[in-house]
């Protein structure tokens, strides 16, 4: 275990917001409309018609979003895309256009502490949030704010890895308000860690008593300029995975490293609270569950066993996918956005 405590780094709680310009030679960000607050390159576009802003959490976070109207009606919904820890809008621009082109609007964001929303310590880069409720705040505020009042109803999520913990934990308050939740990879239990999820509960829960909390637990993530694609555990698309390394790396300002361990404790106490019966029984919004049948970050069992539990919810897997589905294979890749098309009604898109 290697420790880079928050004195190291100068890391402190102070909200910063993040406006870096790109780095030389790096591709301009898109000039048209709202456009101009998301960046884009020649191998990831962005698509046309964006409309982006920020707008501010009850606790004074500024988030980044960006919403655009399908280019093939029928209309069918609006999915409201919620990403995984350390992704950011343009790294789903595929995704947005695929939507869009099965006839629905789509609306995503940065949750705060990455992409383009306000970063919580001094060190922008490591990765840190107090607690889950506060993903859940920005969540409730995205929806409050931008998807009510601007967007057409009804409303989808489409959720993968920390956003479907985030989104099961926002569940019990999303009835009237959300018809359908489709969960991809959710982060309900680490699939490996160097010790017992119960003793990393243990350790980054003292660790953040005592003022530690930014501290990393692990070494720094490799930057996404020089990761190897044979020893990614997240897709086996090469062709995708290039554009994603290359886009972080062209534009360093949207990422971030390794969680720190108030991230970490505050991942494990959400997990340990949707793992609670009572809390689960109170969930009326359908719910569907796709797992992907190789995933190394995640594990899938909690996930099958929610599936079973919830009062209208079930679960499917995706076999031989890696962890970032929609980041995947064309064969796998399609396979989830069928399962959304059909899950929210919209089959024939």
């Amino acid at each position: 275990m290697t420790i880079e405590s928050q004195a190291d780094s100068g890391a402190k709680p102070a909200r910063t917001g993040i406006g870096a310009e790109p780095g030389d030679g790096a591709p301009e960000p898109g000039p048209r409309g709202g456009e101009s607050l998301l960046r884009e390159s020649r191998d990831n576009p962005c698509p046309e018609d964006a409309v982006a802003g920020h707008v501010k959490t009850p606790d004074g976070v500024s988030l980044r979003y960006a919403r655009w109207r399908t280019t093939h009606p029928p209309f069918r919904g609006t999915a409201v895309l919620l990403q995984g820890r350390g992704e950011y809008i343009e790294k789903f621009y595929e995704t947005v256009a695929d939507l869009r082109t099965s006839g629905y609007d789509v609306l995503t964001f940065d949750w705060r502490g990455q992409g383009r929303s306000d970063r919580l310590l001094t060190d922008p880069r490591r990765g840190y949030v107090d607690s889950f409720d506060q993903y859940v705040a920005d969540f409730d505020t995205i929806l409050t704010e931008v998807a009510l009042p601007d967007c057409r109803l009804p409303l989808y999520v489409l959720a993968h890895s920390t956003g479907s913990l985030v989104a099961l934990l926002a569940a019990p308050g999303l009835a009237n308000r959300v018809e359908r939740i489709l969960l991809a990879s959710p982060l309900f239990r680490f699939a490996s860690t160097p010790l017992p999820q119960t003793w990393l509960k243990a350790i980054t829960g003292v660790f953040s008593a005592i003022g530690l909390g930014a501290a990393y637990l692990q070494p720094r993530r490799v930057p996404d300029s020089v990761k190897a694609f044979p020893d990614n555990l997240l897709t086996s698309d090469m062709r995708r995975f290039t554009r994603n390394a290359e886009f972080g790396a062209a534009f360093p300002e949207l990422t971030i490293d390794a969680p720190t361990a108030a991230w970490l404790y505050a991942a494990c106490q959400a997990m340990d609270r949707i793992d609670d019966s009572d809390f689960l029984g109170v969930i009326t919004v359908p719910v569907l569950l796709v797992c992907a049948g190789n995933d190394k970050i995640v594990a899938n069992r909690p996930a099958e066993e929610i599936g079973r539990r919830l009062r209208s919810g079930r679960t499917l897997s995706i076999a031989g996918a890696r962890h970032e589905v929609l980041q995947e294979r064309d064969l796998f890749r399609e396979q989830l956005l069928a399962a959304f098309r059909a899950f929210t009604g919209g089959e024939s898109g």
